[in-house]
């Protein structure tokens, strides 16, 4: 069998398609349904009334994003970019990521809040590329300074943060936000949830990774970030039993689907590295997805084409562009029906 090559899964997409902000009301986006066959079908995410049934399990990423970027000065007065990428609850020092010129070791950086506040934070140790070690002056002050971490195809600054977290995000520690929830309403819960829906919370914190490119042209030798993953006991007594009654299982974004994959071989709780691409086997039956438009390239577009086909999802995509969806975190969504 030939070898499957990175390459094979790029298209073209015009800029002002990727969406910039929000829309005021979350459960107002267009929503593109696939199924295995036939015609696509245009409509909005209120149509998921329409598709899921009583009984249906729908299972939802209730990580929440940290606020971990913030903006200060060098000691030379510089703009000082600054990302953290370990535990904000770990101590002081922070492994950080340090975007724009050579940053040294023993300088200082500095951060105010929107109240006032300094916080300061020392370099002590650069461990490669754009990867330091800082030590922060007083890391309870972090969260008063910093501000949720954007993707980088976003350049508008959000007039409201909680835009950028989904309505029952719960468990702090994500980088990005599981964005096919970001569609989901009080309301629009509730009202599947009257029709018999039930909701099965899972956790995966989404890191940076998610948006770096791959670089590897084979897909084989591919090596894929590494991300936390927990599934709660009461979710895996819910899974279990839908599982025994032959009950639809859909998941709400790639990195549901990364989740309960990863946790398939009875790990409940860990780190993943999973990848998943065309020709993987899903080991749960799942009945089908509701994800956003994806990156060219990209591992969350591998994963949806490893679900649905290639073949299928190119066609989707390009309809999807010539009808001007909006595209990428804060876009409109597609529901990926298996027919299974």
């Amino acid at each position: 069998m030939a070898a499957m090559n990175l390459s094979d899964f790029d298209f073209t997409l015009p800029p002002d398609l990727i969406a910039q902000e929000g829309l005021a009301v979350r459960d107002q986006a267009r929503m593109l349904v696939v199924r295995p066959s036939g015609p696509f079908e245009h409509g909005g995410v209120r149509d998921l009334l329409n598709h899921f049934s009583r009984g249906d399990v729908v299972v939802i990423n209730d990580t929440r994003v940290s606020r971990a970027r913030l903006i200060g000065r060098k000691e030379t007065g510089g703009k000082a970019d600054c990302l953290i990428v370990s535990d904000l609850n770990s101590g002081e020092e922070k492994d950080v990521l340090l975007r724009g010129k050579a940053f040294k070791t023993g300088s200082t950086l500095t951060f105010e809040g929107p109240d006032g506040v300094t916080l300061s934070a020392k370099i002590t140790q650069w461990l490669g590329g754009a990867k330091y070690k800082a030590m922060f002056s007083d890391a309870s002050l972090i969260e008063r300074c910093a501000r949720l971490p954007l993707p980088p195809y976003i350049k508008k600054n959000l007039s409201e943060e909680t835009r950028y977290q989904t309505v029952y995000a719960k468990q702090e520690g994500s980088l990005a936000a599981p964005t096919a929830g970001l569609h989901f309403t009080p309301q629009l819960m509730q009202e599947l949830k009257d029709k018999g829906v039930v909701f099965a919370p899972v956790t995966l914190h989404v890191g940076l990774g998610t948006f770096a490119p791959i670089r590897t042209e084979n897909l084989e030798e591919v090596e894929l970030h590494t991300e936390y993953f927990s599934v709660n006991p009461e979710t895996r007594n819910v899974i279990n039993l839908a599982l025994k009654e032959k009950r639809r299982i859909f998941a709400v974004g790639t990195t549901s689907v990364r989740c309960l994959e990863s946790a398939m071989d009875g790990s409940w709780e860990g780190w993943t590295r999973l990848f998943i691409y065309p020709g993987y086997k899903f080991k749960m039956p799942w009945a089908g997805m509701l994800t956003n438009f994806h990156l060219p390239k990209s591992s969350l577009l591998l994963l949806v084409a490893a679900l649905t086909g290639w073949e299928r999802i190119l066609p989707a995509y390009l309809e999807a562009i010539e009808r001007k969806y909006r595209f990428y975190s804060l876009g409109d969504a597609m529901l990926i029906l298996r027919g299974i």
